[in-house]
């Protein structure tokens, strides 16, 4: 490791001037700045905080700008990514239920494959994308052919591994093949209704993420209201998570399309399910609660084109208890969409902040994700981003 690596970046503009022989007055010179600005920059004392000052110094000293910020925690590279996505189409390509399992390929113990499918979840709701990304082409083959060795009583572990396929491409902008993945667990959990509830949450993901805001709210509703308990009373935990969840993903889809009074609604009959369900809980994946519903309205207010009540929303939700109970994953991506408030208010300062909280909770939700990259540009583009943000969207190269 070059010892430069170690030091802060205005030390490290200075050690690199060393290395390039330049006197501060020259390197002032050539940068166009004063000798007491440079003499400041490499104290400390003045902050580097613009991408353009940063490439100026970068090519006055013949340097990339990744090396003037340091080399530390790089991401995946996008040929990284895409071979990962390439290895879970080639699984979803396979037809081993339908075609049947060559005879050489053993059947995996189904109760082990229960283990991984619940073990992969857990990564997900720790926003560790890369590692499911590496697991999830063998998992998906694993799942194939336990089902095709019993295919009745594994619709619900095809069904989960289908939803959790469809969840991660949706987070890596892969809609077209989540859409299949959807769709397969819709198709696997035809005529049980928890299982087609279950799929639909995904589904109305796809949806949305494709721009069909009206199919969203359709299937949603449909599941939702299949779902539902005659009376609210009598409706388990499980149910109302997922009849609500439902809902949430309708009022989502209802803020896409402009519809106030259909958000407020939608949202207002979910919240009185998530009372009764209570907070801290994770029932069929959704972790669905009275926080996740506020949390939902920041995005919904913020579809809707009213930044300042999606702001307020997110600093009242994320005051509770509650809101550090739910799984990293879903607190980091409320917090992108938090960062989208505060720039639509006009607030750019704690854009960078709650997007800097997002990286240092779930860096993968920042790094992996495409719609969190395009965010992170636009707040590094700010006239006063934070320098954190300046030097993670340097090294991501999204300036």
């Amino acid at each position: 490791m070059d010892s430069s690596e170690l030091l802060p970046v205005g030390r490290r503009v200075a050690y690199w001037r060393g290395r390039r022989r330049l006197s501060q007055q020259v390197f002032a010179d050539r940068l166009g700045r004063s000798k007491s600005w440079v003499d400041k920059v490499e104290r400390g004392v003045r902050s580097l905080d613009k991408v353009s000052t940063l490439r100026d110094i970068a090519a006055v000293l013949r340097i990339d700008t990744a090396v003037l910020l340091g080399r530390d925690a790089r991401p995946a590279t996008a040929a990284e990514r895409v071979a990962g996505v390439e290895r879970i189409r080639d699984a979803l390509s396979a037809y081993e239920i339908a075609l049947g399992r060559p005879a050489a390929r053993a059947v995996p113990p189904a109760d082990r494959v229960v283990r991984d499918v619940g073990h992969a979840w857990v990564q997900f709701h720790h926003a560790r994308y890369p590692q499911v990304v590496a697991v999830l082409p063998g998992l998906l083959a694993d799942v194939q052919r336990v089902a095709a060795d019993d295919h009745e009583r594994s619709r619900p572990l095809l069904v989960e591994a289908y939803r959790l396929t469809a969840s991660l491409l949706v987070k890596l902008g892969e809609v077209d093949l989540a859409w299949l993945a959807a769709d397969r667990a819709m198709a696997t959990g035809a005529g049980d209704p928890l299982l087609v509830a279950a799929a639909t949450v995904q589904l109305g993901q796809v949806f949305r993420a494709s721009g069909r805001a009206r199919a969203a709210v359709s299937a949603a509703l449909a599941a939702a209201y299949r779902t539902a308990p005659p009376e609210p009373d009598d409706g388990g935990p499980g149910e109302l998570s997922l009849c609500g969840t439902l809902l949430v993903q309708a009022a989502l889809a209802a803020s896409r399309r402009g519809d106030d009074q259909a958000v407020a609604d939608l949202l207002d009959e979910a919240a009185e399910m998530a009372a009764q369900v209570g907070e801290g809980h994770d029932h069929h994946r959704t972790a669905f609660g009275p926080t996740a519903v506020d949390l939902a309205r920041t995005a919904a207010a913020l579809d809707l084109g009213h930044a300042g009540e999606a702001v307020a929303w997110h600093e009242r939700t994320t005051r509770r208890d509650a809101w550090r109970w739910l799984p990293l994953e879903h607190r980091a991506a409320h917090l992108v969409d938090a960062a989208r408030a505060y720039l639509q208010a006009d607030d750019p300062a704690n854009a960078g902040r709650v997007l800097a909280d997002a990286d240092r909770m779930a860096p993968a939700e920042v790094r992996h994700r495409p719609a969190t990259r395009e965010v992170l540009a636009q707040v590094a583009r700010t006239r006063h981003a934070p320098a954190d943000i300046i030097r993670l969207a340097t090294t991501l190269g999204v300036t």
